[in-house]
């Protein structure tokens, strides 16, 4: 019998990630990591579940009693870094209501939407056979394959064996996102995350719950496509724990990028209006993040909302999106750095760009691939870089590492956005998707984007009075 492989889910395997995760908060854990060590527990978080069976049921215990206790430590930067929205709004550095761009007509924006939905399908494929490389195997490949910088679809040809020896592609993805197997838009949960949410406003309208969501998952998102915090709120609500404690229970991940990936679809359907795609953004991430996880989200749905609403750059999408997050977090800090370290490269070529996320990895290169801060800061970087133009925002968001698909996907939604008609985007990225997407997101599988545009249009939100704007606060 095959052993289970319960990833993400076993306190004895999470023990290693809040103690990272507490290093970055600035807790004092030593004590703490001491006593785990002693106990026989790891410390090496990339082995998290990598070991068939069940554990030491002693250490499993023990693993358990530290989550709690770590939970409780003391947050330095709790004052600078809140999570509940009325905090969030007293620390953001634009009002909290900003006055709403005004939005191009119906057919534009449903143009517009169809060009954000191909344009995150596109950047998210482009990095999904690079998923979980180290910076210098996704170098090696474009550069054994003559396509360095990157400019287009990897590939196997040319590839040099002892490269492909070192650096293998990502094994799931590789039978369907190089160029030569290419064939309509595979699965991955950043499509599948935009699409519940797609499904969350055709149910429950934008005046839904952080409860609608989760009640969401638990009926359309099979468990097993879940990852990281995702994972374990949905285990926290299979276990009774209701929101907002789903993302604080024995999670580690909570400040990651799952998040921010699940953004897109409250910017979609808020164009010129970033302020409430934010709002909307954080009643779905505190279901699963905190802090720096949170704001993530409330900075990728104000930057996808500016440029959704038409008539901006990307410099000024960025600037909404720091509008709506706390300007002492540690994410503002780290979209800052990223933008100011793109406007420092002055040629603005591919070939600079390289240094740029030298530059990015020295700072952030302590970071697990997948936590929100170096992901952000490098999204933030390449959109600069390229000034918004589509093939070079995301070639080089994934030319950085990191977490490649999942920055593929965000930059090729704001770069789609900002083309403002699915005409625009060069055919070699929008033919090989064949207007079709994969999905196990029921009655959804082999979904056109153009139907998923329609869709989406359907539930856009007027911009509001500010005066008359729904007030969303509400702490977790």
């Amino acid at each position: 019998m095959t052993a289970l492989r319960l990833t993400w889910v076993q306190p004895e395997d999470l023990v290693g990630h809040e103690l990272r995760q507490a290093a970055e908060d600035g807790r004092d854990a030593l004590d703490v990591r001491r006593r785990w060590l002693a106990a026989g527990g790891h410390l090496a978080p990339e082995r998290a579940g990598a070991s068939p069976g069940p554990g030491d049921p002693a250490l499993r215990a023990l693993a358990g009693d530290l989550l709690d206790e770590l939970a409780a430590l003391e947050r330095p930067s709790a004052a600078d870094e809140p999570t509940g929205l009325a905090a969030i709004h007293a620390a953001a550095p634009g009002p909290a209501r900003a006055p709403a761009v005004q939005a191009a007509g119906a057919e534009d924006v449903a143009l517009r939407l169809e060009a954000g939905w191909l344009g995150r399908a596109a950047g998210c494929l482009l990095g999904k056979p690079v998923e979980k490389l180290p910076l210098d195997g996704i170098r090696a490949i474009a550069r054994s394959t003559g396509d360095w910088p990157l400019s287009t679809w990897f590939t196997e040809r040319g590839l040099a064996p002892d490269v492909a020896a070192r650096y293998p592609w990502n094994r799931r993805s590789r039978p369907t996102s190089l160029a030569e197997n290419i064939d309509g838009m595979p699965e991955d949960d950043d499509l599948n995350y935009p699409l519940l949410g797609l499904l969350a406003l055709e149910r429950f309208g934008h005046g839904f719950t952080t409860a609608d969501i989760a009640q969401l998952w638990l009926d359309e998102l099979p468990a097993g496509r879940t990852f990281t915090a995702e994972r374990v709120a949905y285990r926290n609500l299979l276990d009774g724990i209701e929101p907002p404690c789903t993302a604080t229970t024995r999670n580690p991940f909570r400040e990651w990028i799952g998040a921010l990936i699940r953004a897109d679809v409250f910017g979609w359907t808020h164009p010129g209006d970033p302020s409430a795609a934010a709002d909307e953004a954080w009643r779905d991430a505190v279901l699963t993040h905190t802090g720096n996880g949170v704001y993530g989200a409330m900075f990728a749905a104000a930057v996808i909302a500016r440029a959704a609403g038409g008539g901006a750059d990307v410099h000024q999408c960025l600037a909404a999106g720091l509008s709506v997050v706390p300007a002492r977090s540690r994410l503002a800090a780290a979209v800052r750095f990223g933008i100011d370290s793109a406007r420092a490269e002055p040629t603005g070529t591919p070939e600079g760009f390289a240094g740029v996320v030298d530059t990015l990895h020295g700072a952030y290169g302590d970071h697990h691939w997948v936590h929100v801060l170096p992901n952000v800061a490098l999204l933030a970087a390449a959109l600069t870089h390229a000034d918004g133009d589509f093939s070079g925002s995301i070639c080089r968001v994934v030319s950085g590492g990191w977490d490649t698909d999942s920055n593929g996907a965000t930059a090729g939604s704001v770069a789609g956005l900002l083309t403002g008609s699915p005409g625009v985007l060069p055919g070699r990225w929008t033919g090989p998707l064949k207007n079709r997407l994969a999905t196990t997101v029921a009655g959804l599988d082999g979904i056109g984007f153009d139907e998923l545009a329609r869709r989406t249009a359907a539930v856009v939100e007027p911009p509001a009075p500010a005066a008359g704007r729904r007030e969303q606060e509400g702490t977790a």
